[in-house]
């Protein structure tokens, strides 16, 4: 894992994911760039530098950002875009190679009844980039154990996995997989991918009306400090096809989750 890209919003608790991202890419050996995106509509008789202007001042706010923190000798650099933030994601990409994103499950717009806002919603929603979900407040430990929930076990490729791998191999981290069968599985959806049997020999099988269901029952069991889901079109976040904010009562997780597209990878 090389490259980790934090977009910063507006929220108060941005200097938190900041903290936590540079701790785990401390760990990890990987160099930090964070994202600032605005919008500067082009329009005639405006300023030539209006956009530069615009541009440095988010790029001041982010160096205050990362002066209060300790970097911990890693490299963080900043990303700015100028457009909406899933172009500018998709772009940043394309130019860096982004292994992973780091981001707040929302800003500062949206009321606490809800654990995704609308922009996070859209880039877990509209985006094949591994991300990491990190509650709000949630300081930095080493993942020491990982929980993995799926309702199907297929793969269509193994390294959809990397991103995983590369944490439980880093940390040392123990493995559980928990597939949950859900109304109206297959006997496709049982069977389970060679690489993703290969991170555990601990495999337990439930009956839940959902996946987040079946979480909910084994979590205090489990006890993980990282929750791994996939991201399929009808998966464990199959609501933000139909909207891009989830409120707390429909999924909640105290640990960061990781969430890994299936979709295209």
């Amino acid at each position: 894992m090389k490259n980790i890209l934090v977009p910063m919003g507006t929220s108060p608790n941005a200097v938190k994911t900041l903290e936590y991202a540079v701790g785990f890419a401390a760990d990890m050996g990987a160099k930090v760039f964070v994202m600032d995106v605005f919008t500067v509509a082009t329009v005639a008789g405006s300023l030539s530098n209006v956009t530069e202007k615009v541009a440095s001042t988010g790029r001041e706010q982010i160096k205050e950002y990362i002066n209060q923190i300790d970097t911990k000798g890693v490299s963080v650099s900043i990303a700015s875009y100028n457009g909406d933030i899933i172009d500018g994601l998709n772009q940043i990409n394309k130019e860096l190679g982004i292994d992973l994103l780091i981001l707040a499950p929302k800003s500062n717009d949206v009321n606490e009844e809800y654990y995704l806002g609308n922009t996070t919603g859209r880039i877990i929603k509209q985006t094949n980039i591994p991300a990491l979900i990190v509650p709000k407040e949630y300081k930095y430990i080493p993942v020491k154990s990982v929980l993995v929930a799926f309702k199907s076990g297929v793969l269509k490729r193994s390294r959809i996995l990397h991103p995983l791998l590369e944490v439980v191999n880093n940390f040392k981290a123990s493995v559980n997989l928990l597939m949950v069968k859900t109304p109206g599985y297959t006997d496709d959806d049982l069977q389970i991918n060679t690489a993703l049997l290969d991170l555990s020999k601990n495999l337990t099988i439930t009956e839940n009306q959902t996946t987040y269901h079946g979480v909910l029952e084994h979590f205090q069991e489990k006890k993980p400090d990282l929750l791994c889901v996939f991201r399929r079109k009808r998966g464990f976040f199959k609501k933000l096809w139909e909207k891009s904010t989830i409120l707390k009562s429909e999924f909640y997780a105290p640990v960061p989750v990781l969430v890994l597209s299936v979709k295209k990878y």
